[in-house]
């Protein structure tokens, strides 16, 4: 019994050292946190998706209370309102976010890019591409295998079953850039949305020369260097034979587009143009009235002409031949 009882008192004793000495080492070696980044924290949606650029949405909430300003800081899983409630909670002002969205940049559909081999392996674009160029003669394109699928959390991204490409649906897109991360080929790019869901961007990510490339892939982009010259906001530039749109200057004057042989450059969401024909004789007839009035104007006002004046001379000469002609009368004397 004595033993048993010594036994106990033995490690209770321990255990209390023990607990004080924990104590001690809890209060000396105490990290503060910030009780706001909690608050922060509870706001923001936990996807931890990384498309803020911060490890998880607790490291997101770090950042926003360390940095003392919500500039250049955004949840692209909330959104505005989510980054209203953090600004609220810390005191700060929560600057107006531009929205973004995911763009597929690849148009190599089945009918512009037409097989020349079959791939049977593993259904994973990581896998395939560092395999092999891909089942088409394009080895900058889209792969197909839905790595991107597999990587969205919010099912904003599905494989065409009839063009082979991923399709990305605007209204459950976030903008987190995982489908981004995931693509082996870098096809995706995070873009901002645009008025009205309006953008224009160059589909193609081919960086061969344009005959090779026009043969891998009849909508590829060849490099030619028109979109440069006739866009009047130098928003285009020509790198390694393929052109890029900077979205921060252009300003959707769809001039590219228009001159564009292959048909690279899309303009989304915008209204259908007007043919030219008809465009035309709109604007003839509208010049008309206005030809009519400068016509009009540059015609000179007639006056009425007046008689011309016989010269004096010519009529002294007619009077004197009238005269002669005339029969001279006999004089009779009284």
């Amino acid at each position: 019994m004595n033993v048993i009882l010594i036994a106990v008192i033995s490690l209770g004793a321990i255990a209390l050292v023990a607990a004080v000495i924990l104590y001690v080492a809890s209060k000396k070696f105490a990290v503060y946190e910030d009780p706001r980044i909690a608050q922060v924290a509870a706001v923001l949606p936990q996807a931890n998706c990384g498309g803020c650029g911060y490890p998880g949405c607790s490291g997101f909430a770090d950042a926003c209370v360390k940095a003392g300003s919500l500039e250049g800081k955004l949840c692209p899983v909330g959104g505005q309102p989510v980054m209203t409630k953090v600004a609220e909670i810390l005191g700060l002002d929560a600057a107006a976010a531009e929205p973004m969205v995911a763009v597929v940049r690849c148009n190599g559909t089945c009918a512009n890019r037409p097989r020349v081999n079959q791939y049977d392996g593993a259904k994973s674009c990581a896998i395939a591409a560092s395999l092999y160029g891909g089942e088409t003669g394009c080895s900058f394109g889209c792969l197909g295998c839905g790595d991107c699928v597999s990587a969205c959390q919010f099912g904003a991204i599905r494989m065409n079953p009839e063009t082979g490409l991923p399709e990305v649906d605007e209204s459950k897109c976030t903008a987190c850039g995982a489908c981004a991360k995931a693509c082996p080929r870098n096809i995706i790019e995070i873009r901002p949305q645009g008025k009205k869901s309006r953008r224009v961007y160059v589909q193609c990510v081919n960086k061969d020369k344009g005959a090779v490339a026009r043969k891998a892939c009849t909508v590829a982009c060849i490099g030619c260097g028109k979109c440069v010259k006739v866009c009047p906001f130098e928003a285009i530039t020509l790198e390694n034979n393929l052109a890029y749109i900077d979205p921060n200057k252009c300003k959707s004057c769809r001039k590219c587009e228009e001159v564009c042989p292959q048909g690279t450059i899309i303009a989304l969401n915008f209204p259908p143009r007007k043919p030219k024909a008809e465009g035309e004789a709109v604007a003839s007839k509208a010049a008309e009235p206005v030809k009519k009035v400068a016509e009009a104007a540059k015609k000179p006002v007639e006056t009425p002409a007046k008689p011309a004046e016989a010269p004096k001379k010519t009529a002294e000469t007619s009077k004197a031949s009238e005269t002669a002609a005339a029969p001279e009368t006999p004089k009779t004397e009284a």
